[in-house]
């Protein structure tokens, strides 16, 4: 028999069988246990969940889009759990809230981390509901860029940088600032900021000058967050799905549907890491703003 005259052949084939087995039998059981009510008859909420740094904003936009489209959408649920991110993703994602509310009620249901650019695309929904205790706020702009001088004296490396005008590499990691570049990007900085209290306010229908008062980069709570305006209601996410369902018009039960999720390929997954993303600044660092709260600048 085979098994007896290649035996350790005959184990790699049984084995490699079990594991595509395995795998298999996992995938269907994560489709199965990830599927929502996509398929089912009748009204519903479509919920979009922004967790985590908001690095891209296409995964966001596609979802809002098609639940735009969707007439069996009366409603959607932002879903929301970050400590913000990019200044462009953040305003592309507000830009296709406020769109996507010309047709349908948005809710944004605030989890344990909604600040900076977690709040900002928050802002641009019908309404806002925190936990008492949800970490929000932190209304501003932050910049900075990693000093590799010593790092470079060290390794005894130089840099060579060529260029056609006096700012053009400004924020250089191997130079120090002058003070002419420092007051250029707090101007930069200023400007994005203003940006952020303007929208704000325009979303929240706030006085301009009210956000500015608190737009100084504080976190609140979701309970001090309401008593000034920037939430309206307390409670979780249940609540803030029912909440969206009757502002849809839906009776009786409101059923939820989330967007079908994309598969990551190992390659994307190996790209987009921790240890991929610090190799990437090291090689190619840059100058970097965004809406985001990060409690270690807080130092």
């Amino acid at each position: 028999m085979f098994s007896r005259r290649h035996p350790y052949l005959f184990f790699m084939l049984f084995f490699s069988t079990i594991i595509t087995c395995g795998v298999v039998c996992l995938a269907i059981i994560i489709s199965l246990s990830t599927s929502t009510s996509e398929f089912e008859f009748g009204d519903k909420v479509g919920v979009v969940e922004i967790t985590g740094v908001m690095d891209e904003s296409k995964t966001v936009l596609s979802a809002l889009k098609n639940f735009r489209k969707d007439e069996s959408i009366k409603a959607i649920v932002l879903r929301i759990d970050t400590p913000g991110g990019g200044v462009g993703p953040a305003q592309e994602i507000f830009r296709e809230i406020r769109k996507t509310a010309e047709k349908k009620k948005i809710i944004s249901s605030l989890g344990s981390v909604a600040a900076s650019g977690g709040y900002y695309v928050a802002a641009g929904t019908d309404g806002i509901i925190a936990n008492p205790g949800t970490i929000t706020g932190s209304i501003g702009v932050i910049m900075g860029y990693t000093d590799f001088q010593k790092v470079f004296e060290k390794i005894g490396l130089t840099s060579v940088v060529i260029k056609s005008a006096e700012y053009k590499d400004i924020g250089s990691p191997v130079r120090d600032m002058s003070e002419k570049e420092k007051k250029i990007l707090q101007n930069f900085v200023k400007n994005i900021h203003n940006q952020f209290v303007r929208d704000v306010a325009e979303g929240r229908k706030m006085d301009i000058e009210e956000v500015g008062k608190i737009a100084d980069g504080r976190i609140f709570t979701g309970e001090e967050a309401k008593s000034l305006g920037l939430v309206d209601r307390l409670g979780n996410f249940e609540d803030a799905v029912e909440w969206a369902g009757r502002l849809g018009g839906i009776k009786g039960e409101v059923k939820t549907v989330y967007p079908k999720v994309p598969e990551t390929s190992l390659f994307r997954y190996i790209t987009g890491s921790s240890l991929t993303e610090l190799l990437q600044d090291i090689l190619h660092p840059m100058v970097s703003a965004g809406y985001l709260y990060r409690p270690s600048d807080q130092n």
